[in-house]
């Protein structure tokens, strides 16, 4: 853990699924009683379903838009819950993604998946893909969960270890944020 002057890693948990009947917020819950214990880290839940996003991508931005690039540039780091539609992730994480540039850059990005049969890892390749043009660090380690047949509490192991990179990539960066300006 980290020293008691050292602030806590700011971590916005982004639940990516708006879809009805979603898994997503489950998930998300789960994860975050597994976080919340962490004094090293402020835990903030970012649920796509509580933006309301314009159907297409507007000259301007929109006040929801706005909201969302405020979070994503308040934070330190990443933890990304998506489930895998068709060996992919969600429309409306791509979305979001999409609203944010510069505030993406420079931080980890973790991934919560889950899915039938796969437990997600088809969509969390694709999001590797499109975290790296964000100049992201994503995280080796993460959190998979097949809804087959596979319980939540299982994967606990996953989330320390996944939780424990986050804090030292996530420190790592800020610091280095901190000394130097990024250059993409």
């Amino acid at each position: 853990m980290q020293d008691q002057d050292t602030p806590p890693l700011r971590v916005a948990v982004i639940i990516g699924s708006t879809r009805e009947g979603r898994v997503g917020e489950k998930v998300g819950r789960w994860f975050m009683e597994r976080a919340s214990g962490r004094d090293d880290l402020e835990l903030a839940v970012v649920d796509l379903i509580d933006f309301d996003f314009p159907a297409r991508y507007p000259d301007r931005a929109t006040g929801q838009m706005r909201d969302f690039i405020t979070e994503v540039g308040r934070a330190d780091a990443f933890v990304v819950v998506t489930p895998e539609y068709n060996r992919s992730f969600p429309a409306s994480l791509k979305q979001a993604i999409d609203y944010a540039y510069d505030e993406w850059h420079t931080k980890p990005v973790a991934f919560v998946s889950y899915g039938h049969g796969s437990g997600g890892l088809y969509a969390v390749e694709q999001l590797r893909s499109v975290f790296t043009e964000l100049h992201t660090v994503t995280l080796r380690n993460g959190v998979s969960i097949n809804l087959l047949d596979e319980a939540f509490e299982d994967r606990e192991g996953a989330a320390g270890l996944m939780l424990d990179q986050l804090g030292w990539w996530g420190l790592a960066l800020r610091e280095a944020r901190a000394a130097r300006p990024y250059v993409s």
